[in-house]
């Protein structure tokens, strides 16, 4: 999981080595010990934690306008040693009909902890990659509401239940993480369209009461299938996120220069500062996504994300690829590829880079087959798939100045990448014949500085996307991030962090998504639960049945902040400021110029672990959680924080530095 604040001997102990003139396994050892001594403080009542995102409303029972509502515990269980070890359960169905689920999370923790990854199968599909906030002494505790509804398919039938949430537990590393999960059944009228078949793109372990994710680039995360010949639509989706080495790969240097500051902080990883994540058919591109930049609430400096968690660090989303094109092909009776990579870029150290081969250790990457099948019987058919997928646009540049003496001062490096990707066809079906073509346009530029020596870095990125398909699915997407971190530190190993951001996430989908939008959760007209983040409990909440139908869903949030670790012999400290605005919109038409209606919009903004300000409006409604009065805001907190939380260069793995070998982080 997020290397964060514990991979010691990245840049900053390099840096404090030569100051002190200590070995960096002294160094290791001094500022684990002193650092996990120096937590932050302990705050009179458990914190709530909590991610901004839309509400998703949840009839209360035992029973709606609609039919039954059935809510069943899937999972109650303390995660304490749990590498290798993850939560097994068995589901049974519920006993009434329902195309609507949603699933609530609830965690609970105390004590010094990372934040770790948690992935949920139903047997060997992934349908669930979540994060944990990082606990404090007096605890912390946040919930999640999740739309599942999406593999109904899968709720239907008896499941193996199997969350994988590696944690650690010893006389340092005190918190456990304590679950319950619970998913509650019922139905609406309207639904959407969903999956008859879901298949697994991963190393299905469930056999073995293990997760089933490939690590990425030491596994090979390929499958075959022999598929239905009764397909008229299918879609893939992928789950993937960077860890380690990988977690912090928007900060990456150009591979030709790794070394630029081994003389002073030791080398940099390397391979870019951009990913791609490829699918491939039998061999064939058929599509990519470019990841977005997840922050783990341990990431960059955790005074950052308390209460307020990074965007989708408690629900990574997923992205769907349109493989409909390719029907003509997969439903002719054999068995067919189906493969997943990540990809950085290889540069020559002349202002020239291509698609590298791999990347740093580790990706974890799972993906899905949704499968819509035609009338039992009939055998789709047609032309085989004409795909245009050439090589991505990229341009490159890097400048190193050095000072008087020869000793590198700083490095600026500039990236950007284009990309355009275009799969057709003719299928037939009992339907008939149709033109079926998947096309994306993606463009991304980065511009990076390593400043002081290595100890400033200054990143500015910026990715735009926008897929289509012939079904009617459009999506279109916009990721900014701006991020500035420093480190320093003395003779005597006094040492500081100082970090700042912008970050925002535009995401808008119309058409057919295989994943909830959003804006199903307004079809519930019934009395039901809500779940506002950063309130204790729910509360009671019943929408006006006059809503408008929608064609499409809004998204569109930023979060600003800043925050600062000090560390001197006796004393240390930490306290962050972060402010998060949040709409989300029901489109009226199928394309984002058209009118729109507001269904929730939020404004928060926390000090020093207190919320202070706080808005949101839910169709109309006022709604907020407690503010802060004058005086109660927290003092500066104690914090665990060193220099790798900045995410730059390899040093001791978590793994290493915590005595156990593998696992997910």
């Amino acid at each position: 999981m997020a290397l964060s604040w514990i991979c010691i001997n990245c840049l900053y102990l390099r840096f404090l080595c030569v100051l002190v003139s200590m070995s960096p396994g002294a160094v290791v050892a001094q500022a684990i010990d002193t650092l996990l001594q120096i937590r932050q403080a302990a705050e009179t009542s458990p914190l709530i934690n909590f991610q901004v995102y839309e509400p998703i409303l949840t009839p209360t029972g035992p029973n709606d306008e609609y039919g039954c509502v059935y809510s069943k515990l899937l999972m109650d269980h303390v995660f304490a040693f749990s590498y290798g070890n993850p939560f097994v359960g068995s589901y049974t169905p519920p006993p009434c009909d329902f195309n609507r689920v949603t699933m609530n999370l609830t965690v609970t923790s105390k004590g010094r902890q990372f934040d770790r990854l948690g992935l949920m199968y139903l047997g060997d599909i992934e349908v669930f990659r979540t994060s944990t906030a990082e606990p404090t002494s007096n605890g912390i505790v946040w919930t999640y509401i999740k739309e599942m509804d999406q593999y109904s398919v899968l709720w239907k039938t008896e499941q193996k239940i199997i969350f994988d949430l590696g944690n650690l537990i010893n006389e340092i590393y005190t918190g456990t993480f304590n679950t319950t999960l619970t998913a509650t059944f019922f139905t609406v009228p309207d639904s959407q369209a969903l999956p008859d078949l879901i298949l697994p793109i991963s190393a299905k372990r469930s056999s073995t009461n293990q997760g089933s994710s490939f690590s990425l680039p030491s596994e090979l995360a390929l499958v075959s299938y022999q598929l239905p010949q009764n397909i008229n639509r299918a879609v893939m989706s992928i789950s993937a996120c960077g860890q380690l080495a990988e977690e912090f790969w928007y900060t990456n240097v150009p591979s030709s220069e790794v070394d630029t500051f081994a003389a002073s902080i030791g080398s940099l990883d390397g391979r870019s500062p951009f990913r791609e994540v490829q699918l491939l058919i039998d061999g064939q591109l058929a599509g990519v996504t470019w990841p977005f930049p997840i922050i783990f609430t341990g990431g960059i400096a955790p005074g950052l994300w308390r209460p307020i968690a990074g965007i989708d660090a408690f629900d990574l989303r997923e992205h769907e690829i349109d493989i409909t094109p390719w029907l003509p092909l997969l439903c002719d009776g054999g068995s067919h590829t189906f493969e997943i990579r990540v990809v950085g870029l290889d540069d020559d150290g002349s202002d020239h880079a291509t698609l590298s081969q791999t990347v740093g250790s580790y990706w974890v990457v799972t993906g899905k087959i949704f499968l819509f099948l035609d009338k039992a019987g009939s055998v789709t058919t047609g032309s085989s798939p004409a795909v245009d997928a050439p090589p991505p646009q990229v341009t490159t540049s890097s400048i190193v100045t050095t000072s008087s003496k020869g000793i590198n001062k700083t490095l600026t490096y500039d990236t950007a990448v284009r990309r355009d990707i275009s799969v057709s066809s003719t299928i037939v079906t009992s339907s008939g014949s149709s033109k079926i073509y998947w096309h994306q346009h993606l463009s991304y530029s980065s511009s990076n500085a390593l400043l002081d020596h290595g100890t400033t870095q200054q990143t500015h990125q910026y990715t735009t996307g926008s897929d289509s398909s012939s079904s009617g699915y459009k999506n279109t997407y916009k990721y900014p991030l701006n991020v500035t971190s420093s480190f320093s530190a003395n003779e005597i190993g006094e040492f500081g962090i100082s970090a700042s951001l912008s970050r925002g996430l535009i995401y808008n989908v119309f058409g057919p998504s295989v994943f909830p939008s959003g804006i199903q959760t307004f079809d519930v007209a019934s009395p039901s639960t809500l779940n506002i983040p950063g309130r204790a409990a729910p509360d009671h909440f019943q929408l006006q049945t006059s809503l408008p139908g929608f064609k499409g869903a809004l998204l569109s949030t930023t979060q600003r902040g800043s925050a600062e670790f000090r560390s001197a012999k006796n004393h240390s400290y930490s306290y962050g400021t972060t402010e998060q605005e949040f709409s989300f919109k029901g489109a009226l038409f199928d394309f984002e110029e058209g009118a729109t209606y507001e269904l929730y919009k939020r404004h928060v903004l926390a000090v020093n672990s207190t919320v202070t300000e706080d808005s949101q409006t839910l169709v109309g409604h006022t709604m907020r959680i407690r503010t802060a009065e004058p005086g109660e805001i927290s003092p500066p907190a104690e914090e665990l924080s060193v220099r790798a939380m900045l995410g730059k260069g390899p040093g001791k793995t978590k793994a290493e530095l915590a005595g156990v070998d593998g696992g997910i982080y």
